[in-house]
């Protein structure tokens, strides 16, 4: 019985433990370019990646990772999963990744996606079909959103929710969870942004009805909210010309009727002109309202009670364009646990975060003083050249 129960404990562990389809934190220097291929699609020029762990870091070595070098250049990289995912049937999905856009980026991407076993990562462009696509997405001011996008038979969905990501020089944190009730979570540095369910949040499926494509509006349907007045009356005196001789003009002293024909007076706008008369509008008792179709069961719909499914997911991949470069990508995570994710964003991400944000703060305040002292050096000089 002891040893049937000990067992039991050993099954529950062993069966309890994350499985990990890919995690890379690029902390043994170059090799990553072992792991990770370039893109060689033709007609694009990609920019390279190098390592680094930018200007403000709480451990340089911890905190590496690989950053965008070159401007306004398309980035194509990707790295097969170290356990492919043939199915989340039953589980959950959790995407996990950080970027910092130290060069404060006005446009490009700070996203990754998901490939399947169809991708030549050599081959990688921005048409080359994913399962998802996730993270952080900045052209201007006001495009600056996390995108959430599935391409679900065939057809790439996004969220229909709005998602604003970070935007400031720091590290951030983006978390994905895909749920098998059908629910998910966006959580960004390991706090929940937006949550709700797949079915809702974006358009997986047909609506179950749709309007009538043979029905049509009825002859004597009346759609008219308002008719004439049939009481009202054009005033008689309503009818007046819309222009008229001007008073107060005078015939010139030297005007030879002779030479210069009849003389007539310039026309000048009629200040009793009202325009052209139209009855007052009333309420019409026949108003109908607006016609609609009738409802009918859409022929398309079909039910899914599997759309977190995915399958056949074996490259994880960064395919953007950016305008300035200086975003450093790092801490990718793809598992099946999402109290993992959290724990290895609590031990890395929120480690560093802290490190980093002090070493920032305190450079702000250096060059706050600095230039604080340099406004001081500059009145006190206007001062002495006033009174000299």
């Amino acid at each position: 019985m002891h040893r049937l129960l000990f067992l039991s404990c050993i099954f529950f562990v062993a069966s309890s433990d994350p499985t990990v389809y890919f995690r890379e934190d690029f902390a043994d220097g170059d090799a990553w370019t072992s792991r990770w291929i370039y893109s060689e699609h033709k007609d694009k020029e990609f920019g390279k990646f190098g390592l680094s762990a930018g200007e403000f870091f709480h451990d340089e070595a911890k905190d590496t990772g690989i950053k965008t070098l070159e401007n306004a250049r398309f980035y194509g990289v990707s790295a097969p999963l170290s356990t492919p995912v043939e199915s989340t049937e039953g589980k959950t999905l959790v995407v996990q990744f950080s970027v910092k856009h130290e060069q404060k980026i006005d446009c490009g991407g700070g996203y990754i996606k998901l490939f399947p076993s169809s991708l030549d990562p050599k081959d990688l462009h921005g048409e080359a079909p994913y399962n998802i696509m996730f993270g952080p997405d900045i052209c201007g001011p006001s495009a600056r959103r996390v995108h959430v996008i599935f391409n679900y038979r065939g057809k790439n969905l996004l969220l229909k929710k709005e998602i604003r990501c970070k935007d400031d020089a720091l590290t951030h944190l983006y978390t994905l969870i895909v749920r098998p009730d059908n629910t998910y979570e966006v959580r960004i540095d390991n706090v929940k942004e937006q949550s709700g369910k797949l079915e809702e949040d974006w358009d997986f499926l047909e609506p179950k009805q749709i309007a009538d494509p043979e029905a049509s509006q009825p002859e004597d349907w009346d759609d008219n909210p308002f008719i004439d007045d049939p009481e009202d009356s054009k005033p008689e005196d309503w009818d007046q010309p819309e222009t008229i001789p001007d008073p107060e003009a005078k015939k010139p002293d030297d005007w030879d009727d002779d030479m210069d024909g009849e003389w007539e007076p310039p026309m000048v706008e009629n200040p009793d002109f009202k325009g052209e008369w139209r009855p007052k509008q009333i309420d019409n008792p026949k108003y109908q309202g607006e016609w609609e179709a009738p409802m009918i069961d859409n022929p398309n719909y079909f039910e899914d009670d599997k759309l977190y499914l995915q399958k056949d997911i074996k490259f994880i991949g960064i395919d953007i364009w950016q305008v300035k470069a200086g975003s450093i990508f790092d801490n990718i995570l793809i598992t099946d646990d999402e109290d993992f994710a959290r724990n290895v964003a609590k031990e890395t991400f929120e480690v560093s975060a802290k490190g980093e944000k002090e070493k920032k703060d305190a450079k702000d305040e250096e060059e706050r003083k600095e230039r604080e002292e340099k406004r001081k050096k500059y009145r006190l000089r206007l001062c002495v050249d006033t009174t000299a």
